[in-house]
């Protein structure tokens, strides 16, 4: 739903209620995974996917009846091979949707939803999906016990259309004063009952740590182990991070890859004529400073990749010293093979162990027969999706079994 949440904020500030389906569970072969949204504006608006094209239609017609209705609706498509010209997923998958009215009114955990991911801080909304709780509720939690949209320390707050404080709302859209807050559970929403609150708010706070999005299971008071409520959590954490070191055509290149696949995106070299905003995508930060000083001194996490593009051993080996023993999903360095030797020579010598160097991948990027700074740039996007999820960087023609494993 990140994508298009400013879509669904300028509706929700203007009061235009309108009707989102997420996908909330999937099986076997299915195109998208769970958080996956689209949403029904005014004036018979789409925007976003839950299927790629195979189920949107009758989807839409869905959320045009919750619209109207107000009533929230749990629907499963599937694979049906009695009848092709069915509706469902011709992958042989099946995938589970809520589908909600969202407006201030039905919702008012969508403002404090939208705020914090628009300010870049880590959020839970969690949506019961069916049990005694009313479906379709939904309460907005975050790590601590300082409420989005509260306007108190640790919140963006601005003023709404009215004077009443609200939260800012994505790319600048109208704000919305946001939904009551909870004192003993410091979440914005309720699920219908307090034990319910508080035994939610907890669990999504320990996933959002993970960043993890799934279905929970608790009893109508919030007892565990019971599975009379089932409950969405739908984590929004901050993008991970994309380190791009030296400011060289390949740089920009990447730097546009990364940010077209979610990254937040920074440039860095030590050279002033290099580093200049104009040569990378607008949103990229552009630091002038040596490699090696700036990552240490920046915040890395198991998502962060890192791309060492400089090319030069006066930069590579300080910087890749840091970048081996920092926590990073991916740390890859351009050059050719003999580059690659001897970078690994001198970072032997300067008492990188063996198991900190088997991380580094080098020469950059999967064998696509790249040439270009775009080509290249595909190449390195390419391994790192592999590396995230697994992937063996081959054509699926030479592979056998389901394309979206689970």
């Amino acid at each position: 739903m990140r994508d298009i949440l400013p879509a669904l904020y300028e509706w929700y500030a203007a009061g235009s209620p309108f009707g989102l389906a997420t996908v909330v569970a999937v099986d076997r072969s299915a195109p998208r995974d769970p958080g996956a949204a689209m949403a029904v504006g005014p004036g018979d608006e789409i925007v976003g996917s839950v299927s790629g094209g195979c189920v949107e239609g009758a989807v839409f017609e869905l959320a045009r009846e919750v619209i109207a209705s107000g009533e929230a609706r749990l629907e499963t498509f599937g694979y049906s091979d009695e009848d092709a010209f069915a509706v469902g997923l011709t992958c042989g998958g099946e995938i589970t949707l809520l589908v909600r009215r969202v407006s201030a009114a039905d919702d008012p955990a969508f403002a404090a939803v939208a705020e914090s991911v628009a300010a870049g801080r880590p959020v839970t909304l969690a949506t019961v999906l069916d049990g005694p709780a009313p479906r379709g509720a939904t309460l907005a939690v975050r790590p601590d016990e300082t409420p989005a949209g509260s306007g108190t320390p640790g919140s963006t707050a601005s003023t709404g259309p009215d004077g009443t404080p609200g939260p800012a709302g994505p790319d600048g859209a109208a704000s919305a004063p946001p939904g009551p807050r909870d004192p003993d559970t410091g979440a914005v929403g309720s699920l219908g009952s307090g034990g319910l609150d508080a035994a939610v708010a907890a669990d999504a706070r320990g996933e959002l740590a993970q960043g993890a999005t799934g279905r929970r299971h608790y009893g109508p008071n919030g007892e565990r182990r019971e599975d009379a409520v089932t409950v969405f959590l739908h984590s929004f954490a901050p993008p991970p991070r994309m380190l791009v070191f030296g400011a060289i055509d390949y740089a920009a290149a990447v730097a546009r890859i990364g940010a077209f696949l979610g990254y937040r995106v920074t440039v860095c070299d030590a050279r002033p004529v290099f580093a200049t905003p104009e040569r990378f995508p607008a949103g990229a930060e552009v630091v002038v400073d040596w490699p090696h000083r700036y990552l240490s001194g920046t915040t890395t996490d198991t998502r962060t990749v890192v791309c060492v593009l400089t090319h030069d051993p006066k930069f590579d080996v300080p910087l890749l010293e840091e970048a081996l023993r920092r926590p990073a999903a991916y740390v890859g360095a351009m050059g050719s093979r003999r580059t690659h030797d001897d970078r690994l020579e001198r970072l032997r010598a300067a008492g990188v162990p063996e198991h900190e160097l088997s991380r580094l991948r080098s020469p950059v990027g999967l064998d696509l027969g790249a040439r270009t700074p775009e080509e290249v740039a595909v190449s390195v996007a390419a391994e790192v999706i592999a590396l995230r999820w697994g992937g063996s960087g081959l054509p699926l023609t030479a592979r056998g079994g389901a394309i979206h494993p689970r």
